[in-house]
């Protein structure tokens, strides 16, 4: 059987173009524009930052502290989990993997400002943006507490805003406590959040 040979199809592949234009910072319009295809798409300062999936020891722990953080919150505060979509400017749309804020401040779409906590699990492909970009932002925003927390040791590391400068405030690895009354009492034992 011989194969005919045909004239290339214009259309195929498609071409692709960005959902927005590149006349400088990105905005939130913009991150409204992006696909729903699995991945996660925040926006630090202007600049576009595009997470694939998270693996499954990365969910086991948002689930596990998820679970921890709902048992101890005051009915006053609400636990979410991303993509929710935590508006710091027009500029700054950021998704922490957990996150806890007064219910009061949610509207039906996003947290409009600084969740009381944020926390990042670490992986390979967010770790210098948990611990460098994000850090930053948050605390320049006033989120009181941000944790992260790291499965392969597994360790979590707390801080808290003391005179708008993050200071750590507890460092827990394996099966180390962690006692954190921000933003209320829990404690967390990262040995546990890997189960």
């Amino acid at each position: 059987m011989a194969l005919m040979e045909t004239e290339p199809d214009p259309d195929y592949p498609p071409s692709w173009q960005p959902p927005w234009h590149s006349s400088g910072p990105l905005t939130r319009d913009d991150l409204d524009r992006m696909p729903n295809d699995g991945h996660r798409y925040e926006l630090i300062d202007g600049v576009l930052i595009m997470t694939p999936a998270p693996t499954i020891r990365h969910q086991d722990v948002v689930v596990n502290l998820l679970v921890k953080l709902k048992s101890a919150c005051p009915s006053d505060l609400k636990v979410l989990v991303a993509p929710t979509d935590v508006v710091i400017s027009q500029d700054t749309v950021m998704q922490p993997d957990l996150l806890v804020a007064r219910r009061e401040d949610f509207t039906e779409r996003d947290l409009p400002t600084a969740p009381l906590l944020a926390v990042e699990v670490l992986s390979p492909s967010t770790r210098r943006v948990d611990l460098m970009l994000k850090f930053s932002r948050l605390e320049a925003a006033g989120c009181p507490a941000y944790w992260v927390v790291d499965p392969d040791t597994p360790e979590l590391i707390a801080w808290e805003l003391r005179d708008g400068t993050y200071a750590q405030v507890a460092k827990a690895a394996g099966d180390e406590i962690a006692r954190l009354t921000v933003p209320f009492e829990v404690s967390v034992v990262p040995a546990d959040l890997t189960l």
